[in-house]
């Protein structure tokens, strides 16, 4: 009786490869799984929001190591234009923060006026960092119309 072979020709592209077939399941198999794990690595990962903007203010870069809190953000719009409020946190420190968009808002077209609020366009940005019981730093991202009743300064 012959041997059983474990061995398939395969023409792939008119190219000739010899598969073994005991092994090639497993080896096709360990590179899906590493494309998925590395998929839903990058996907749901909290570095995501790293090289994204703060959701509620399109332009507004997320300063690396805060991670927006995505359940608190509020949008409104109105006739006099929009209101948000939305909320980071992050292991940095306050005046981390204040440096890091005094640095950056301004690349983007807001100028500072005051300590931490900023004017673009007709827009007031109020950016408050405190740090919190947890020894995180939460931000408090407020935008709304320039001169608007209740805007923080």
């Amino acid at each position: 009786m012959p041997a059983l072979s474990a061995t398939r020709l395969a023409i792939v592209h008119g190219q000739r490869y010899i598969v073994d077939m005991y092994t090639m399941p497993f080896q096709l198999s360990r590179r899906y799984l590493f494309a998925l794990v590395a998929g839903l690595l990058l996907l749901g990962s909290p570095l995501r929001a790293q090289d994204a903007f703060l959701s509620g203010i399109e332009d507004m870069p997320m300063m690396p190591g805060l991670y927006e809190v995505l359940d608190t953000t509020l949008v409104f719009d109105s006739s006099e234009g929009r209101y948000v409020e939305a909320y980071a946190s992050g292991d940095v420190t306050p005046l981390a923060v204040a440096e890091f968009y005094r640095n950056s808002l301004p690349q983007l077209g807001w100028q500072l006026d005051g300590n931490n609020t900023f004017r673009r366009e007709g827009e007031e940005l109020v950016i408050l960092a405190t740090e919190a019981l947890d020894g995180l730093t939460s931000v408090r991202f407020a935008l709304s119309p320039e001169g608007a009743a209740g805007a923080e300064n």
